[in-house]
């Protein structure tokens, strides 16, 4: 094995163990650790890092910049090790322009018409989806966090909400409101009656006593939209706009209070589970009130 082999091995084990997937990296890098061997260099250098970048066959622009970007973090773990490394500066294979989807924001008047159109689904499965939606629009939640919670993962005495298999396998605790953890108590017992001896130690069960699934859980909200005379708003409402809809309606709140956003933006990060606050930072451009919340802020503390 190769000294550059040997560090790839290391890099990804560090990065897995702070809880980052990495499904491509390893055979990507090690590819680019070939081409480095079959162009004579036993170190990386930016003409060879770039040359391999764009490589890729049919690759576009964004794949180029994606392939740069994974050997700039392997880079810059190898030049702690080898001082002849050359990092690939991020000016070069800019990006693609961003596409991120606009999200819809609901008002607070929706999402109760939309609890209340779930409510009235049939027997346990309305009672389900409207505290899944509750759910998600109290705490920003993932969908995926939300149908994984199993009945232990919900401390009533405490308040608390743990996050168990969060995105990147990272777990979190969730402080809830006293009205939050009601009405998970009365779903808890209403579901508890309609199946006393459910398949699934899920919080939230199917009609079947069984785990809900993320494909029926979609196919289920595009009809709650259409009942609720949501569908046709424009950009598109997703399910996942709840988890945007609470962190915009989080930082509107704090500016209108006063407070110091940027010192509470991590906590906000936290919450959410987020990797870095860079996440949480796109929210403050989401909304064209947000922004105009944030530009008066920042020209108070710059007069």
């Amino acid at each position: 094995m190769t000294r550059l082999a040997q560090l790839l091995d290391e890099y990804i084990q560090i990065r897995r163990g702070l809880g980052y997937q990495l499904a491509r990296e390893p055979h990507l890098i090690t590819q680019f650790i070939d081409f480095l061997a079959q162009a004579g260099s036993d170190h990386i250098t930016n003409p060879l890092a770039i040359r391999w970048a764009i490589a890729s066959p049919g690759g576009s622009a964004q794949r180029a910049h994606d392939r740069l970007r994974m050997v700039r973090g392997f880079a810059k773990y190898v030049a702690a090790h080898d001082p002849r490394t050359e990092i690939p500066p991020y000016e070069c294979l800019p990006a693609a322009p961003s596409a991120r989807t606009t999200p819809y924001i609901y008002t607070e008047d929706e999402i109760t018409h939309l609890i209340g159109t779930a409510r009235a689904l049939s027997r346990l499965k309305g009672q389900t989806y409207a505290t899944l939606l509750g759910l998600l629009a109290a705490t920003g939640m993932r969908v995926g966090e939300a149908i994984g919670l199993n009945r232990d993962d919900i401390d009533p005495r405490r308040g608390l909400l743990v996050v168990r298999h969060g995105k990147f396998r990272r777990s979190r605790e969730l402080v809830l409101h006293p009205t939050s953890i009601e009405a998970l108590d009365a779903y808890a017992k209403q579901r508890d009656r309609a199946r006393a001896h459910p398949r699934s130690p899920s919080f939230l069960l199917s009609l079947a006593g069984t785990r809900l699934q993320y494909k029926n859980v979609h196919f289920t909200f595009l009809r709650l939209l259409q009942r609720a005379d949501l569908a046709e708003r424009q950009p598109r409402p997703r399910i996942h706009d709840l988890r945007h809809t609470f962190a915009v309606t989080t930082l509107t709140r704090w500016y209108r209070e006063g407070m110091d956003v940027n010192a509470k933006l991590p906590a906000l990060s936290t919450y959410l589970g987020h990797v870095a606050p860079e996440s949480t930072y796109w929210y403050l451009t989401a909304t064209p009130e947000l922004l105009q919340l944030a530009k008066h802020r920042a020209e108070r503390w710059l007069s």
